[in-house]
């Protein structure tokens, strides 16, 4: 936390709250202030004063709210990884449908695969057919990375060296021991590490990939912050997350009945607060990234969360959920809450990507 020299307004996940400049300085203190009570959506806090004593002990509960969290994601990727593989395979993720379309079981792998071009070109990355091989990437990053199945694909497809990094150290095995088998040994490289405190250094990777793991993200501004920072200048960031729908000017939050449904869905995925896609906007304006862009695509992966739940009621399904935890079988339960939330509106599947700097 911080504050402007001029007007001494407070400053919060880096966003001074009075308009002035923006300025980002370490954002572990939102966490801090979330847990607390005290940032609301879209609320503004001037003049914010926290006793020395107090504020310590808020830093502390929030660091260990923040353990918990990642702790239950982790377990939960832990139990649950092995089953998806088994029933979908190595891409954890949305597939990209054509809206209104008739898909048999086999096309969601394959609509799996399109999700990840689809989302490279919606950023402009290089295609591998592209004269100028010096505008594809070449040191690729993947922030929450599962098993694999993302970096394996980019890094055969680019001729790319791609890192990997998950909290699951069953996902970080497991991805490590599919690209042993897929001859990406050298190529391909996965450990556990904490997306909001990267193991790597400033400017490191020209494409920053991040297939649905923000929602996971407790601190949103320090994710996209890590995210900025270990792209090379000139770098591309890629950012496809659950959101939930942007405010109208009229509100100042989600209704009560939106967000007893998001709370429900929160507790069995791990999530911690949404953000919408304005939200991240505004976060990566704040960085003074350029070629900002979004989009809504929850059309075209309408068909997926039904197909999730299909495949968990056949007899495959039903027993592997029955061998697994107690985590993946609320996870399986509350399978129907994220299909009413789409349904609804209220959950949004968002794509936002955007380019470093080049000086």
């Amino acid at each position: 936390m911080g504050s402007c020299a001029e007007c001494s307004t407070w400053v919060y996940g880096g966003q001074l709250t009075n308009g002035c400049p923006p300025v980002y300085t370490s954002s572990s203190h939102i966490v801090v202030l979330k847990f607390a009570g005290l940032v609301g959506h879209n609320r503004k806090i001037s003049s914010l004063k926290i006793g020395g004593r107090r504020r310590r002990r808020m830093i502390v509960n929030a660091a260990a709210a923040t353990e918990k969290l990642q702790n239950g994601i982790a377990e939960l990727y832990d139990e649950s990884s092995g089953i998806w593989e088994d029933i979908w395979g190595d891409h954890m993720h949305h597939g990209f449908y054509d809206p209104g379309s008739d898909v048999s079981e086999s096309d969601h792998r394959l609509a799996q695969i399109r999700m990840i071009e689809e989302s490279l070109r919606f950023a402009s990355v290089s295609d591998d057919s592209a004269d100028n091989s010096l505008q594809k990437p070449r040191k690729i990053v993947d922030v929450g990375c599962g098993i694999g199945g993302s970096s394996r694909y980019l890094a055969r497809k680019y001729e790319a060296e791609c890192l990997g990094i998950t909290l699951s150290p069953v996902q970080a095995q497991r991805a490590q021991a599919l690209a042993a088998a897929q001859g990406l040994v050298g190529k391909v490289s996965f450990q556990v590490a904490d997306a909001l405190n990267q193991p790597f250094p400033d400017g490191k990777f020209d494409l920053v990939w991040s297939m649905e793991s923000g929602e996971h993200m407790p601190d949103k501004a320090k994710f996209v912050n890590e995210l900025a920072r270990v792209a090379a200048p000139g770098g591309t960031i890629i950012i496809i997350t659950w959101c939930h729908r942007d405010l109208s000017p009229s509100e100042e939050s989600l209704t009560p009945q939106e967000t007893a449904l998001l709370n429900k869905i929160c507790d069995a995925y791990y999530l911690p607060a949404w953000f919408s896609i304005a939200d991240y906007i505004k976060l990566l304006q704040s960085l003074s990234l350029e070629d900002i862009k979004a989009a809504d695509w929850s059309e075209f992966v309408a068909p997926f969360w039904p197909a999730v739940i299909r495949s968990a009621l056949t007899w495959r399904g039903i027993t592997s959920l029955l061998r697994s935890g107690w985590k993946t079988m609320k996870g399986a339960l509350a399978m129907p809450l994220m299909v009413e939330g789409y349904k609804k509106g209220l959950i949004k599947f968002a794509i936002i990507t955007c380019r470093k700097p080049a000086s």
